[in-house]
């Protein structure tokens, strides 16, 4: 991977919204922030600006996207990771964000699940249009080749919560992709991000989702380790590996392992989903939050399915020493090399 200057990251969908708490780490900056920077004061009284930002804020869903942006020398090089649930959130969001749709370059599923999936056929649309319009070729949409036809999750009293059908390879290519399928480790923009393949499962308490079933040939049957989730992670230089982990099935201790391990780097920041909610789940909490400790991240920034009492362990854990930035939609993370 090249060693990156900068290393931007806009979460463009999660599942909370929070523009008011106050942040410890001056990498991380509000969804305010942006706002006061982006949109023209309504009026001046007394030389004080009053811009009106409330009613441009995100809308927060059960689901995950991060835009990446990098750059190295005078390249710079753009991924989206996941899109959500819902296109027309997603592109609400982006908007909202100041976001130019001609830049992304690649959308990159992390795994078929259609909290991340969903949203692809409208935003992946929206973007080769304004690629096209742009001048630009197609955007590429990097998925893994395992597409199942349907997921869902037991509860324990025998009933499954359905997940809708995922979108298929070819709806992606009729909205304008060129779709691209990887099992394996692999480079993303020339080298400025990687792929994961299948994420290496060393921890003993990682053993998958709870109750997770998949439905192939028309028979759902158990799939709690969902191989087919990948991760993608950046180097900034001086600082280490960043890594984009939406759901964390495989652990997120393992997916931040298999990260520095390949980067042969220190960790960063581990943004996403650690998804360690739900009584079966939430048994794990305090293994990761050691495990993640002995990793030794510049920051943690759980989000989307970490849960509440997870999220409460990990603040715990890393506030006091100002490495905890939880991800709600809007933030981003500003990460420049030292």
């Amino acid at each position: 991977m090249i060693e990156l200057d900068e290393l931007q990251l806009v979460v463009v969908a999660d599942n909370e919204t929070d523009t008011l708490s106050s942040i410890d780490n001056t990498e991380q900056h509000s969804e305010a922030a942006g706002l006061l920077g982006r949109l023209d004061p309504s009026f001046t009284i007394d030389g004080h600006a009053h811009t009106s930002i409330f009613d441009h804020l995100c809308c927060a869903c059960h689901g995950f996207s991060v835009l990446a942006t990098a750059r190295h020398g005078g390249r710079q090089r753009t991924v989206l990771f996941d899109v959500g649930p819902y296109g027309d959130i997603w592109l609400t969001n982006a908007e909202r964000l100041g976001i130019d749709l001609a830049t992304i370059e690649s959308v990159f599923l992390s795994h078929w699940h259609w909290d991340h999936s969903g949203g692809l056929t409208e935003a992946v649309t929206a973007i080769a249009a304004a690629r096209h319009d742009a001048g630009l070729p197609s955007p590429h949409v990097d998925v893994h080749p395992d597409r199942p036809e349907q997921r869902g999750v037991e509860l324990p009293d025998g009933r499954v919560m359905l997940l809708p059908v995922d979108p298929t390879f070819d709806e992606l290519e009729a909205a304008g992709a060129t779709v691209a399928s990887f099992d394996i480790d692999h480079p993303i923009a020339d080298g400025f991000f990687h792929g994961s393949g299948e994420i290496p499962r060393t921890t003993p308490f990682e053993t998958g989702l709870v109750g997770h079933r998949t439905m192939r040939n028309g028979t759902f049957g158990p799939d709690p380790l969902i191989l087919d989730e990948r991760y993608v992670s950046a180097t900034v230089r001086g600082r280490g590996v960043t890594v984009l982990s939406a759901c964390s099935h495989a652990g997120i201790v393992n997916a931040a392992a298999a990260a520095t391990n390949t980067a042969n780097a220190p960790l960063d920041l581990v943004l996403g989903g650690y998804h360690l909610a739900g009584k079966a789940m939430e048994q794990r909490i305090p293994d990761t939050v050691r495990a993640l400790h002995d990793l030794d991240p510049q920051l943690v920034a759980p989000g989307h399915c970490t849960g509440w009492r997870a999220k409460a362990a990990l603040a715990d854990a890393f506030s006091p020493t100002g490495r905890y930035a939880p991800s709600v939609v809007g933030t981003r993370y500003s990460l420049t090399a030292r």
